[in-house]
């Protein structure tokens, strides 16, 4: 019997988790083959999900929960579930019910017929529109930054094999990025089409900052397609510069009557500047982070780990 691990980050889930946990048990009774252990992480909701967990782990015995000490976000959370994980393959999931888990069969059925990964592309996304245009921006910039296939679909529920989550967590900087790692580790990876449930409790937890955030851990960490970048255009600035030189020497020659706008040369003294104030920017984040790697900043801290023999008393600081 093949082992599954089900890795699912929470935050201000306690209302959705149980029916989530409950799906995919129902499921999996279902399926041959296989059995299944589920990791839950609380990524320091304010709510009350670790207690709704902390009842989890007490009622089943396939059931581990780590709390965090602080929130440090999803990338994180699923670092320390995959490190927990047991299985032959691991499955990430939501913890809102939007992912189906009653479709995780057909995950399992792609890696089966040989993928290494497979993640699940939804049919009709039922996320906000604010939602839906942060995925699209994650979306391009994995592909542009990260190389990722055009026609490959990238999502928080997928399917992995033992091996790939085995490089994944050899990954020990400060700034994890899930979907970067998976791309770095192998490239036969597949889509599933699954349906998507719209929410009905709660609202999404990304906020503009945290996809930001997101957005700058996935090329500051994985990628120096930004500096190339600033350079590209860096060189540009300067051979435009350059030929704005060469006009205005020309100008004053042919037409020595002509004054040279003073606003003009404001607006290039501007733009100049900004884009070699962009440029610093983004070449200090890049320092920055490599610092922060540097003093062993950790990608999250366990408060405590909640095992199946917690419901005896037991558990583990």
């Amino acid at each position: 019997m093949s082992l599954i691990s089900f890795v699912i980050p929470c935050y201000r889930s306690e209302q959705t988790i149980t029916d989530v946990v409950k799906e995919i048990d129902d499921t999996m009774e279902k399926v041959s083959g296989y059995t299944h252990e589920i990791i839950l992480v609380n990524d320091c909701s304010p709510d009350g999900t670790l207690e709704v967990l902390k009842d989890l782990v007490a009622s089943h015995n396939n059931i581990t929960a780590i709390d965090f000490a602080r929130n440090f976000g999803q990338h994180s959370a699923l670092m320390a579930g995959l490190r927990q994980s047991k299985g032959d393959v691991v499955i990430c999931l939501d913890d809102d019910g939007q992912t189906p888990a009653d479709e995780c069969p057909l995950l399992l059925k792609a890696l089966e017929d040989g993928a290494d990964v497979a993640y699940a592309r939804y049919t009709k996304k039922k996320h906000s529109p604010f939602r839906n245009f942060g995925s699209y921006v994650n979306e391009e910039m994995a592909r542009i930054m990260l190389n990722k296939p055009k026609e490959l679909y990238i999502s928080s529920y997928f399917a992995a094999k033992r091996y790939i989550v085995d490089d994944m967590i050899r990954y020990e900087n400060s700034y994890p990025y899930v979907i970067g790692l998976v791309l770095r580790s192998t490239n036969n990876i597949v889509n599933v089409d699954v349906h998507h449930r719209a929410r009905t409790i709660g609202t999404s937890g990304y906020t503009l900052k945290k996809l930001l955030g997101l957005w700058m851990n996935g090329f500051t960490s994985f990628s120096v397609k930004p500096l190339r970048i600033t350079t590209f255009i860096g060189c540009l600035s300067a051979i435009a510069g350059f030929i704005y030189g060469i006009v205005i020497i020309v100008q004053k020659f042919v037409l020595p009557d002509r004054q040279v706008g003073f606003a003009s040369l404001a607006s290039l003294l501007v733009f100049f500047g900004g884009m070699i104030m962009i440029m610093l920017g983004l070449i200090g984040e890049y320092v920055g982070r490599m610092y922060i790697s540097m003093n062993n900043s950790p990608q999250y801290v366990i408060k405590q780990n909640y095992l199946p023999s917690d419901k005896e008393g037991d558990h583990k600081e």
